[in-house]
């Protein structure tokens, strides 16, 4: 899971004295606060956002909470510190990168478990829940098709995963739950002739020599 960056947010470094992180939020907050400028598109998420930092990173308790955190994650390698917003643009952004990294890379040799949770993280169930709020149809539509494009590489548990996540995404769509459906039901049967291949073609390798020695005897 991704923990969210409140420096960057906030646009200060983690250096930044408590007079630095308050002056950044007033700015900020003057900026996209809804009843103040309801011009910015998202302006709501945004100062939700921001708000969030402020009250974390002025907080003595919950920063350092938030710094113990920060640090696990940094020692593991492993670190994901989101600064935007969950909006839909934003998902579809990362979605379509995601497509077209796998268009890149070598089937044989691509890692489906990451490419699942990657897969899985961009869709997160709170990602669902925030984009079905804000029903950007068109653009909850290109993220779920992109997603079809993505999970044709996943093994059949993985897809069973993700299947009900799109359907979800929908909103009772009737022509895209069509189209979840049949791709969903292409990779199933796929993915079991991926299971049975290997047997069939050891079978016809057996056949096809029994036929030679016994056309040769």
């Amino acid at each position: 899971m991704e923990t969210k960056d409140y420096y960057k947010i906030l646009g200060v470094e983690p250096s930044a004295s408590m007079h630095e992180i308050k002056k950044a939020y007033r700015k900020l907050a003057h900026h996209f606060h809804p009843d103040k400028n309801s011009s910015v598109e998202y302006g709501g998420i945004h100062f939700a956002e921001i708000k969030e930092a402020y009250e974390v990173l002025t907080n003595p308790a919950r920063k350092e909470n938030y710094l113990q955190q920060r640090w696990y994650q940094q020692s593991l390698g492993k670190a994901k510190f989101r600064v935007e917003p969950v909006t839909p643009p934003v998902i579809l952004k990362q979605i379509l990168k995601l497509d077209k990294y796998v268009t890149t890379i070598d089937v044989f040799r691509m890692n489906g478990e990451s490419l699942y949770r990657q897969l899985k993280e961009i869709l997160s169930n709170d990602t669902i829940e925030q984009l079905k709020k804000f029903n950007e149809r068109e653009i909850n539509h290109e993220i779920i098709r992109s997603a079809l494009r993505i999970v044709k590489f996943l093994q059949q548990e993985q897809l069973e995963n993700i299947v009900p996540q799109l359907v979800e995404l929908s909103n009772q769509s009737t022509t895209i739950v069509r189209e979840i459906e049949a791709a969903a039901k292409l990779y199933r049967r796929k993915n079991r002739w991926e299971q049975y291949k290997h047997g069939i073609v050891l079978l016809l390798t057996v056949i096809i020599s029994l036929l030679i020695y016994f056309v040769s005897r």
